[in-house]
């Protein structure tokens, strides 16, 4: 840490503003920068009212009057990729800006929360990725943190202090890639870029706009949530907007100050000494709700706004775990606003067939294990990661070929944070070469897909769109299936036979799976890795590391499941002893399971 980062104060510290005084380019366009090829060049800034602004590069300029409200934008030709570093000259009546080594080539997005913010530096091989992060025509820039209610026209360029790792952070600049700022970039978003990069043979620009312990809502324009049927969602809105309305800062201030007299009167008595920084009573208004960066809208406002408008090549996202503490209530808001999300992201970007990739909701806790199979099912994190790719094969079966998914469940450590980012990046920059760069036949990223599922006698059958396997060529592990009565077990997994060879051997269809359980008389329905941190092994047959998606048949709440544990009526969100209730009816149907197991095993020897 440099002497400069050791004598600054422990709060943001800018540098360049958001918006300057003066004549000023937004923070998006800088030296070092990468522009997205083959689409118009939008440029924008800010100057005094009615100055004329004119914007040079790459052989064209165009010329505009900035408004009343100071603000100018102009679009310049689209350009080809060109690794050449150019110059962009942006002048207005009395001042001139040069922004230098400026490349031509793709730019993309990263979207999320902490898995997708995740430095390179926290993560396995994390080191041997950054001494070999040597890439100059690889740009960075991490959008600091920002947020609503009001859209942010820029952001500033700041040393951004995180409580968190007890530090401070260079944010808002366009940087070449190399070791030192390879460090703190996204893992994932790395991996991606250098990946991209050397298939591609163009310039890479990333522009991290992530952050930790947010949920899908706050990346959603505020205007869209609003629009929505959304039961759910209309009651998330009504919640916030209640809270913000009845928040009184004045009040908050005096009781704050008040807590103060208390501590320090205490204090005093018991004769401890009061410390210089907590001598002082309070004296700022909190924004109360308005505050909270999970606010509906805020992120999208603050993070994704100063960046609309700007032409990029797509974006990647991986999010979900701040969505999971609501139950079935908060799932079910997810599916809703999720393809919004996407949708929004595609207007602010001005491409309504922007590619946006999804990486699936990691793994967290310990192991799923036949022991404690059912137990384990129970968690709405199983059921976000599910409705992600639900929202995957929506658009894919609407026809949208732009949108991709890949899933990270079996990538697994007991952390929320599971620290094997690199091989998550590796499969999302799949996605984007075979559908975006012309690499489709040397490299694969679809996963297999269920084309059907029939019920038969004490079977279910699951037809699929191509072979798989377990890649170790052992058991098929990660189905459940259960009846009527929504009590799920663990699937015994055969492949179906389609004939025999001229030899009299059994042949299989290596695309169909036929499930089964003693313990499920007449299955209707399955689950396939359901668990936070899922026993599931199935992946298309192959070294092809594209594992079968967290996904299921039925569309019960997962309050509901078991069938009947808490009566007929339901209420959400669950308490603590109904939770207790479901998990104990889950274990009894654990304890069963292995003592029907054991007795089997007895009688056999």
């Amino acid at each position: 840490m440099s002497a400069y980062a050791q004598q600054m104060p422990r709060e943001d510290v800018v540098d360049v503003p958001a918006i300057g005084e003066g004549f000023c380019v937004s923070n998006v366009f800088q030296t070092n920068m990468v522009l997205q090829r083959d689409h118009p060049i939008h440029v924008w800034g800010w100057a005094d009212p009615d100055e004329q602004v004119m914007v040079e590069f790459a052989g064209s300029e165009e010329s505009t009057e900035a408004g009343k409200d100071r603000a100018w934008k102009v679009t310049l030709p689209a350009v080809s990729a060109n690794t050449k570093p150019q110059q962009m000259v942006v002048k207005g009546e009395s001042e001139s800006l040069v922004l230098d080594n400026i490349l031509i080539g793709d730019v993309w997005v990263l979207g999320g929360q902490s898995n997708m913010e995740f430095e390179l530096a926290k993560v396995e091989n994390g080191p041997l990725e950054i001494i070999s992060a040597n890439f100059p025509e690889i740009r960075i820039l991490t959008v600091p943190y920002g947020q609503g209610p009001e859209l942010n026209m820029g952001f500033p360029r700041l040393h951004q202090w995180s409580d968190w790792s007890g530090r401070h952070f260079r944010k808002g600049d366009w940087d070449v890639c190399r070791p030192e700022i390879a460090r703190e970039l996204s893992a994932i978003g790395y991996v991606f870029a250098r990946r991209i990069h050397k298939a591609s043979n163009v310039p890479i620009g990333v522009i991290d706009a992530s952050r930790g312990g947010t949920t899908v809502e706050t990346w959603t324009p505020l205007p869209v949530l609003r629009a929505m049927s959304s039961e759910p969602t209309k009651a998330k809105l009504a919640s916030f907007d209640e809270a913000a309305a009845a928040w009184n800062p004045q009040t908050d201030l005096e009781k704050r100050i008040a807590i103060h007299r208390k501590w320090v009167e205490r204090q005093v008595k018991d004769g401890n000494p009061i410390p210089v920084d907590k001598k002082q009573e309070p004296g700022d208004l909190q924004p109360g709700p308005l505050g909270n960066h999970n606010f509906p809208g805020h992120c999208y406002a603050g993070m994704i706004a100063p960046l609309s408008g700007l032409s990029v090549k797509g974006a990647i996202f991986h999010q979900g775990y701040n969505n999971a503490f609501e139950g079935s209530v908060g799932v079910e808001m997810y599916r809703d606003i999720f393809p919004e999300m996407i949708r929004a992201w595609r207007v602010a970007f001005n491409n309504p067939e922007m590619p946006f990739g999804i990486l699936s909701l990691c793994s967290d806790g310990y192991p799923q294990t036949r022991d404690d199979y059912c137990e384990k099912m129970f968690n709405a994190g199983i059921e976000i990661r599910a409705a992600q790719y639900q929202t995957f094969l929506d658009f894919h079966n609407a026809g949208d070929r732009n949108v991709g998914f890949v899933s990270t469940y079996d990538l697994r450590r007991r952390w929320y944070h599971p620290q094997l980012k690199i091989p998550a990046g590796e499969r999302i920059a799949r996605w984007a070469l075979a559908t975006q760069y012309g690499f489709d036949s040397q490299v694969q990223w679809k996963p297999p897909m269920l084309v059907s599922m029939e019920k038969g006698d004490g079977t279910l059958l699951l037809k699929l769109d191509t072979d798989v396997s377990d890649p170790q060529d052992g058991v098929i592990e990660g189905f459940a299936i259960a009846g009527e009565d929504r009590k799920f077990h663990p699937a015994n997994v055969a492949y179906a036979e389609k004939g025999k060879d001229n030899r009299g051997r059994i042949q299989y269809d290596y695309k169909q799976l036929i499930l089964t359980s003693p313990m499920v008389p007449t299955p209707t329905q399955f689950r396939y890795a359901w668990g936070r941190n899922p026993l599931a092994n199935l992946q298309a047959t192959g070294n092809k590391d594209l594992p079968f998606a967290t996904q299921r048949s039925d569309d019960w709440k997962m309050e509901e499941v078991p069938l009947g544990v808490l009566g007929e009526e339901v209420s959400l969100p669950l308490s603590g002893g109904d939770r207790n209730k479901i998990i104990q009816a889950l274990r009894r149907q654990d304890t069963e399971r292995r003592l029907k197991e054991a007795e089997k095993v007895i009688q056999t020897n």
